[in-house]
């Protein structure tokens, strides 16, 4: 029997503010005006893929079983889902969905070319999430984890946000 390891969704923390604004969800480096502050202080921030056909649907990858007793989790699960999986389709994706359900899925049932979705949990060992996410707001010189600003767009206010013509 392989031995398998525990989930390890990839992710990053944030100093911020989680805000809830008519718009939408936003991460922030503090309050927005006009806007609910639903959590702050240090969050974590994990990426899910979406199920093919169900855009409703997400999972964040917390441990991928590919054929033969491999196991991968962390960086690697995530570097094999998003360029190598296509090798492996029937391989067992494992992890939480974004209404915080444990679930189980094979790859090529997930649409890699669907934009990732951004959660945001109180706590790391959380898995319901708080909020997914639209943006976040940052002076272009603040210190942001790079895969936040790679699934994420940054704007500096949310007038900026509201006047971008992807957002409207």
């Amino acid at each position: 029997m392989p031995n398998i390891p525990p989930r390890n969704p990839i992710g990053n923390t944030f100093s911020g503010v989680l805000a809830r604004h008519p718009e939408g969800d936003f991460l922030a480096l503090a309050p927005l005006p006009d806007a609910e502050t639903l959590a702050s202080g240090s969050l974590t921030v994990r990426y899910a893929i979406t199920y093919l056909g169900k855009p409703h649907l997400s999972i964040v990858p917390g441990l991928v079983a590919v054929d033969y007793g491999e196991f991968l989790t962390g960086e690697d699960m995530w570097q094999f889902i998003l360029s190598r999986s296509n090798v492996y389709p029937r391989a067992d994706v494992i992890g939480y969905r974004n209404d915080g359900t444990d679930d189980m899925i094979v790859v090529k049932k997930l649409d890699l070319a669907y934009p990732k979705q951004v959660l945001i949990y109180d706590k790391a060992e959380a898995t319901k999430p708080l909020a997914t996410v639209k943006a976040i707001f940052a002076p272009p010189d603040a210190d942001i984890a790079p895969r936040i600003l790679e699934y994420l767009p940054r704007y500096a206010t949310l007038d900026d946000w509201k006047t971008d013509e992807r957002t409207g």
